[in-house]
């Protein structure tokens, strides 16, 4: 006895109405789209309570600069040799979890910090939250806005404004753990002899901050 021919499965070789894929009709991610969602969510991030640490990055003649702000104020700017994400890590471990980019919480740091390297500012005039320091070397930071832009003092010189003259080496510490650069001017403390010394950012960074206060050119290439 013959067996009636098997039905045809129309599914199994099936394709999408114009043999297009599924997933190719989706919409391309829009990174507009996504900013603008971002930015609404560290706005009602900081209305509900809930942000403690905004962030940003900027582009910067020493390179890419971190910048994160607390409500009372500034309390870090890293440069991109000390790792972003690990001062982002510490910030977490240190102060708190609540973080998030939020740029537009930072317009007015980013925008002296600009000035500044443009020639426009010679002093910051930020609120700063100074909770990442503590004793000696807090001393050390509170006297380094007073190294007036242009000149430079010895670590011997800033034991002495911080009232220890001997604790020259402390005053070495203070300032490679500096957690605001730059903007508390920790590249303006040199060795007795004049030369530079180190910085947290590497030299070729303190030496373009040290011409360009001094009106000389400054030297643009490796500074990142």
């Amino acid at each position: 006895m013959t067996r009636p021919p098997a039905p045809h499965n129309d599914h199994t070789d099936a394709e999408p109405a114009g043999g297009a894929d599924l997933f190719g009709a989706l919409p391309e991610h829009d990174e507009a789209a996504m900013a603008r969602l971002h930015t609404r969510l560290a706005a009602a991030s900081q209305d509900a309570g809930l942000l403690d640490i905004a962030y940003r990055t900027l582009d910067s003649p020493v390179g890419p600069l971190l910048l994160a702000a607390t409500e009372t104020g500034l309390i870090r700017v890293a440069f991109a040799v000390q790792d972003h994400a690990d001062v982002l890590r510490q910030l977490s471990d240190t102060v708190s979890p609540r973080i998030l980019r939020a740029p537009a919480r930072l317009d007015a740091v980013s925008r002296q910090i600009d000035e500044y390297f443009t020639g426009r500012r010679h002093r910051f005039e930020l609120p700063l939250d100074r909770r990442l320091s503590r004793g000696f070397r807090r001393d050390v930071l509170a006297h380094l806005p007073d190294i007036g832009y242009g000149r430079t003092e010895s670590y011997a010189q800033v034991a002495a404004a911080a009232g220890s003259p001997r604790a020259v080496r402390a005053v070495g510490t203070a300032c490679a753990t500096n957690p605001l650069p730059l903007v508390v001017p920790c590249h303006r403390v040199v060795r007795s002899d004049g030369s530079a010394g180190q910085y947290a950012g590497g030299a070729a960074a303190k030496h373009l901050l040290l011409d360009l206060e001094s009106g000389r050119p400054p030297a643009l290439s490796g500074a990142t």
